[in-house]
């Protein structure tokens, strides 16, 4: 027999595994998403797909898990219960043994082709009939009725409960005996203990409204946590499922997206979703990048532009070369590590689980204790005693805890990607109200990461109109940022540029070449010194400009400096909004770059940031965050390159900036923004308090009102129809409340 070797993601704040959503409700002993049951792994095992339309909640997970456990050749099993689906790595030859073992379960496993996408659809809805349900109201109506009244004899009474509990039950009687047969005492195990014993001491009337209450309550459950499903289910419609594909005769067809090829054309209409990543060729147009990026202004795309599945064109046409196929596109990897944080459990989630795991046996003893003691010890009467006892079973159900910590982590992890903020976890989204010291990177975080030219002064009156001229002529040879920056700003301003001739790169200088037979230099300041052309009054330009964190190179001719040229890396508005937001949230900020110091200093100040660290290398910037962790600081790092990952890595939150269409930072990152505006930071860290809040109103919400039915159930004033009703409304409480993150 396999004995489970359970992981369960989440407890380490960088476990980054490959886990698939697993939801809790109903269910004592959650399990986890992904099981491994062999410590072994087999070079022959091969992984199987099933749905499994009834495997909706942990109750059938913990069933499935310990029935398959048994299998021999089974060595791991994946949960998706978002999808409904169980992923099975086993040794058989053929998937019967597994099927057979689930159907005795009471459950149908159907089989999925090895190729299908991890997202399958969802299969057409089963019409349920609902006269059954309206039939067992009436009954258990009348039932209480007649036996309140006395109009008919109790063998009446008992006929009409019976029929009540039969047209609502037998579900429920089902899944118990399983569970009962598994040695699990799920909810549906409970509640068919509670009702047969009720049966059992006469108390038909009771009986018949308790399946009623707890049939109404399941459904109204079921349709409860839809809501919170088809929020992630709803991520998947944005793409369409056609596209305007180019053929090989040049003839463009409308083409499933999950056909089309890599690198392939596709033509984007006015007002249409765009179906697949890709490359723009040609056309103009702006795209409205909200269901990705989280944008709230459309942007401009042309040649040479990405566009992503799932955004919507506006009003010009494109067309654009496919670069990741459909079930590979930034909208399909989103809605995958969506699904997947969903199993990493948070830490309150963990809580609940394993308090639910002592709280449920705890309760089935108690009401034992409660059933026997008194009438045996203490002259009770057994027939109130056994009473209170089933009342207690339903009353401690620990459906309405168990359930509250899921929904609210779903709702908040979905509120999150429509935001354009794709948490890891959980545990990050928990994680996120703690955070009291946030490291950023400077160049691509804080700035646009584009040196653009920002100052041009004339240091020689006769070149005037021409330095500008000389200065891009050189530049525009060479591929150093500060010099594209100065060749972009001539560009821009139409500039005629000269012929260069004799050009040479001057390695940590600048370049230098001859224009009109003349000998130019275009460098830096060690340059300016090499060649002996500096002096006190251009050292104190250099320097004021060099404060104020720019770049200075210089146009020199063998007589000396002919102009200066400033490039800056500039500033985004939105660093400065975001950083203020931070503060005053209470989060204090450090700023950690490669940059030199002053320049560190001064875009802090602009932007406000408290402190700033330069000339770090990324090994500096892992200590940074050391130093901070030792100082009792809670810290997030925020960086957008590789020489960012240690500091990322070891941050207890890292923020990847503009993942949109990077694999790497979406699989990588713990949350993942999906453009450039760190204002999603605040707006994270805010959306973390509200769920931390809504979490702890569930849990004392659910446990507070079963403290007070528990009291209510010893003094003996409490009935099981009161106790059922109190349950199903504690339940839809924590539900709804959970579900208030989803509100735009």
């Amino acid at each position: 027999m396999n004995q489970p070797v359970s992981h369960i993601p989440g407890n380490d704040p960088h476990d980054h595994a490959n886990h698939k959503h697993a939801h809790s409700c109903c269910s004592h002993d959650a399990a986890p998403a992904l099981v491994q049951l062999s410590e072994a792994a087999s070079d022959t095992a091969r992984l199987s797909r099933f749905r499994i339309e009834a495997m909706d909640c942990p109750t059938e997970q913990t069933l499935i898990q310990n029935k398959l456990g048994k299998l021999d050749g089974v060595e791991q099993l994946e949960f998706n219960l978002i999808n409904r689906i169980l992923g099975v790595r086993h040794t058989h030859s053929d998937t019967q043994a597994i099927e057979q073992a689930v159907a005795s379960l009471g459950m149908q496993a159907e089989p999925l082709s090895d190729t299908a996408e991890q997202a399958v659809p969802e299969p057409a809805p089963v019409k349920k009939h609902w006269w059954p349900l309206a039939l067992s109201g009436v009954a258990a109506i009348a039932a209480e009725v007649i036996h309140f009244t006395a109009l008919a004899p109790n063998w009446v009474v008992a006929l009409v409960a019976l029929l009540s509990i039969l047209c609502c039950g037998l579900g429920t009687y089902k899944k118990g005996w399983i569970a009962l047969k598994n040695r699990n005492l799920n909810i549906n195990a409970l509640m068919s203990i509670a009702v047969t014993g009720a049966v059992l001491i006469g108390q038909w009337p009771e009986a018949a409204m308790v399946m009623f209450l707890f049939t109404v309550a399941e459904l109204i459950e079921a349709r409860s946590l839809d809501r919170a499903r088809n929020a992630i289910g709803g991520l998947m419609q944005l793409s369409p499922d056609m596209a305007t594909v180019q053929q090989a005769d040049g003839q463009w067809n409308e083409v499933e997206v999950g056909q089309v090829a890599l690198g392939v054309l596709v033509r984007l209409r006015p007002g249409e979703r765009v179906g697949l990543d890709g490359e723009v060729v040609s056309g103009q147009s702006s795209i409205d990048q909200a269901p990705i990026t989280g944008e709230s202004l459309p942007v401009e795309k042309g040649p040479g532009d990405k566009v992503f599945a799932g955004t919507i064109n506006q009003a010009g046409s494109l067309e654009y070369r496919v670069t990741a196929a459909a079930g590979q596109s930034t909208l399909a990897r989103i809605i995958k590590a969506v699904e997947e944080a969903q199993g990493a459990r948070a830490p309150t989630q963990r809580f609940v689980d394993q308090f639910s795991r002592i709280y449920t046996p705890a309760v089935f003893a108690l009401a034992l204790a409660v059933a026997l003691i008194p009438p045996l010890f203490m002259a009770g009467a057994w027939f109130d005693w056994i009473y209170r006892a089933l009342v207690l079973l339903v009353v401690a159900c620990p459906c309405a805890l168990v359930i509250s910590t899921p929904v609210t982590i779903v709702s908040g992890l979905a509120a999150a990607a429509r935001k354009g903020i794709l948490v890891k976890g959980g545990v990050y989204l928990e994680g996120g109200r703690k955070l009291d010291f946030l490291a950023l990177d400077k160049t691509g975080t804080i700035t646009h990461g584009k040196p653009v030219q920002t100052d041009h002064v004339l240091l020689e009156p006769l070149f005037e109109g021409r330095a500008q001229a000389f200065a891009a002529s050189l530049a525009d040879r060479s591929d150093h940022p500060v010099s594209r920056a100065i060749a972009v700003w001539a560009n821009e301003q139409q500039l005629p540029l000269s012929e260069v001739t004799a050009f040479e790169a001057l390695a940590g200088r600048g370049v230098r070449g001859e224009i009109d037979g003349k000998l130019y230099h275009l460098g830096n300041h060690r340059l300016v010194e090499e060649l002996g052309l500096c002096s006190p009054q251009l050292e104190a330009r250099l320097d004021a400009l060099e404060r104020q964190g720019k770049t200075v190179v210089l146009l020199l001719d063998t007589s000396g400096p002919l102009a200066l040229f400033a490039v800056a890396d500039t500033v985004k508005e939105s660093s400065r909004e975001a950083i203020a937001e931070l503060h005053a949230l209470g989060i204090k900020t450090v700023m950690l770059t490669g940059d030199n110091p002053h320049t560190a200093e001064a875009i802090a100040a602009q932007v406000g940031i408290d402190h700033a660290q330069g000339n770090l290398l990324p090994a500096d910037k892992l200590k940074a965050i050391d130093d901070l962790y030792g100082q009792g600081h809670r810290v997030g790092m925020v960086g957008d390159g590789i020489n960012d990952a240690p500091a990322l890595a070891r941050a207890e939150i890292g923020f990847a900036m503009a993942a949109a269409g990077t694999d790497t930072a979406i699989e990588t990152a713990d949350v993942a923004l999906m453009d450039d505006d760190l204002r999603k930071i605040p707006a994270f860290v805010r959306l973390s308090r509200q769920t931390a809040a809504i979490l702890t109103q569930n849990i004392v919400l659910a446990l507070g009102i079963k403290a007070v039915f528990l009291a209510i159930t010893f003094a003996g004033m409490a009935t099981m129809w009161m106790a059922v009703f109190a349950d199903m409304g504690v339940s839809l409480l924590v539900v709804f409340n959970g579900l208030r993150l989803l509100r735009k």
